[in-house]
């Protein structure tokens, strides 16, 4: 997997660090592709048979190019320059020459043994290099032997072959039997292979390919410093940590307990086995019951939670399995939600209960909603924005019940005690707590749990804040109806002043502790856009919640069992609304320029989409 670098974090990587790249043309060409993932601005200008600096002040990185177009004494001199103590050694040597060889020496077999015997002379100073920086040898990309000029015909695929065969004898130390610390860089040979006849020249690669090149070798560079999620090569496996450790041993303890029971249980169950009566000549058993203990239980939970976890850990984090990049296609993404559609017709059956945003209605939106998503990260459809926004719809309204839930139980039970308040907030963060010990992840990482134990608290501290207002209390006095009313704008003010105050928002949440559960890279920012995406929704969840229970309790809307609460009339009314909505927002969905400018809009129109849902519940 290849993490595509963004300048601040080429920046961030590359800090007061030198690398140096030292060839001909071909390696003139990726070392201008690497500085533009540093400064886009660069440009390839001025002489090129000579060598060419960069530096970032702002950063102090500074990168060389240093024009050797052959495996030479020159070459040579350079190198063994910074292998001397008092001279300061560039962090990352990326070096490869051999096509000048062969077209100034037309390809002769004399001009491959000089390079043999160059290579070999150069080949200890990269070693004693590459004990304090990484060295990388570029092997050479094939050429497009039909866009050759005529002073370039003797480069053939060939003699690339054979130049490339005597570079990787040599520097991969084969012939002293131990392990070269040079590395060969093949990754552009390959890229190269497939795109070279997409070249000007037949020469050298096209910019995109060039371009792919160099954002590996950043990959290469940087992926073991910053460590990024979507970049999985070239970075070695992270080393457990302490609390890793004890999760393993704490697991394994009870796995090994869980299997002590059962061992137990099984002998006692031979010795309960049916014996004759010799005089009858009938089978008797004891009936002994063994009763099965709350700690077996509680260790066979451990011991299946271990296991998952086990699981989890070796395909995410143990590098066991190969890794690749999402690519998006429709396919991937509509085959599957196609699929469990149709799958969908033949498993239904009738709702026990007629209520609006009953539990058993709400179950199942959640159900199809999580496979939903979960097609979508597995398929990579964050690339195609009109699902992109659709999804949003769908995560958004996972928050709209989290606020009409809450709601609804705090205004008709008015239970406020520290037992609920502990009871949810294990349920939402068991799971995720404990991936975030296995994996080693910051809790941030997994953003939406975090997310909906935020509101959680916040549609507690709503209400349980004096004056505590609940169904009970209003029941008596319609003023306190108006007092809800009041907390709930008070509310959505705060929302809107954190909403639009980034600084505030930021502040608040980089206090300790709270900057341990919501920093992710060492900032809150991903945290507040986060919460930012879908900052209305829970309020309105809440508002929705207390305008629909107040109207239930008048009587104005009345549930019978399997009554519609609108008459067919309305009901097709309410129907043909939603149909147009819904289509209306998938147009807008699929004129939206980017994702910044739908995200803008998001918050605003996307509690109507599930309101529409709604209404289609009360039909």
């Amino acid at each position: 997997m290849m993490h595509k670098y963004k300048i601040s974090e080429a920046k961030n990587c590359l800090v007061d660090k030198h690398i140096a790249f030292i060839g001909d043309s071909r390696i003139r060409q990726l070392f201008y592709s690497f500085v533009k993932i540093i400064n886009p601005q660069f440009k390839e200008e001025g002489n090129k048979h000579e060598n060419i600096p960069f530096e970032d002040r702002i950063s102090s990185v500074k990168v060389d190019f240093l024009w050797h177009p052959e495996v030479n004494g020159s070459m040579k001199q350079c190198i063994k320059v910074w292998t001397e103590d008092s001279v300061a050694k560039p962090h990352v040597i990326v070096a490869g020459a051999a096509t000048w060889s062969i077209k100034i020496h037309n390809g002769s077999n004399e001009a491959l043994s000089q390079y043999k015997t160059n290579i070999t002379s150069i080949a200890p100073l990269l070693e004693k290099l590459a004990k304090t920086s990484d060295v990388y040898w570029v092997l050479q990309d094939p050429v497009y032997e039909d866009l050759l000029s005529e002073n370039r015909k003797m480069i053939t695929n060939e003699k690339i072959d054979a130049y490339n065969e005597a570079a990787v004898s040599i520097l991969n130390s084969s012939t002293r039997n131990s392990k070269s610390n040079v590395k060969m860089f093949s990754v552009s040979k390959l890229i190269a292979q497939e795109t070279i006849m997409e070249s000007l020249d037949g020469l050298h690669l096209p910019e995109k390919s060039r371009e792919t090149s160099a954002m590996i070798l950043m990959n290469v560079c940087c992926n073991k410093i910053l460590k990024p999620v979507d970049g999985s090569c070239c970075q070695p496996r992270p080393p457990l940590t302490l609390i890793q450790k004890l999760a393993a041993c704490f697991f394994t303890l009870s796995i090994i307990g869980y299997l002590i029971f059962y061992i137990i249980h099984r002998n006692a169950h031979r010795k309960n086995k049916p014996c004759t009566d010799l005089e009858s000549g009938e089978d008797k058993k004891n009936i002994i019951n063994t009763p099965v203990s709350s700690l077996e239980i509680l260790l066979q939970s451990f011991c299946k939670l271990g296991l998952i976890m086990a699981y989890f850990y070796m395909c995410d984090r143990a590098n066991l399995f190969m890794k690749e990049n999402k690519f998006y296609t429709h396919s991937t993404f509509f085959i599957p939600i196609i699929y469990i559609l149709v799958l969908g017709v033949f498993y239904n059956e009738n709702t026990k209960e007629t209520k609006v945003l009953n539990r058993e209605q709400t179950d199942e939106w959640k159900g199809w909603m999580q496979l939903v998503i979960l097609i979508y990260h597995i398929s990579g459809a964050s690339t195609f924005l009109p699902v992109y926004m659709h999804i949003r719809v769908l995560v958004a309204a996972y928050l709209f019940q989290t606020g009409y839930g809450h709601f609804s139980y705090f205004w008709i039970k008015g239970d406020f005690g520290i037992h609920r308040v502990c009871q949810v907030l294990f349920r939402l963060n068991f799971l995720v707590v404990v991936l975030c010990i296995v994996m080693d992840r910051p809790y941030q990482f997994y953003y939406f749990v975090p997310l909906v134990t935020v509101w959680f608290m916040v549609i507690y501290v709503t209400l349980a804040l004096w004056p505590q207002i609940i169904q009970k209390k209003a029941n008596g006095n319609c003023f306190w109806h108006f007092g809800l009313l009041l907390k709930l704008a008070f509310l959505l003010l705060c929302i809107c002043f954190l909403a639009y105050s980034q600084g505030a928002f930021e502040k608040i949440f980089s206090l300790w502790p709270l900057s341990k559960c919501f920093e992710l890279k060492g900032n809150v920012y991903e945290w507040w856009f986060r919460w930012r995406l879908d900052r209305y929704v829970v309020f309105h969840g809440m508002l929705f919640a207390f305008i629909y229970l107040a109207l239930q309790k008048r009587q104005v809307l009345s549930e019978g069992k399997g009554e519609p609460l609108f008459s067919n009339k309305i009901s097709n009314v309410l129907l043909f609304i939603s149909v147009v909505s819904f289509l209306t927002y998938s147009i807008w969905a699929s004129s939206c320029k980017n994702k910044a400018e739908c995200n803008e809009l998001h918050p605003s129109v996307s509690v109507v989409q599930f309101l529409l849902y709604e209404e289609n519940g009360f039909s």
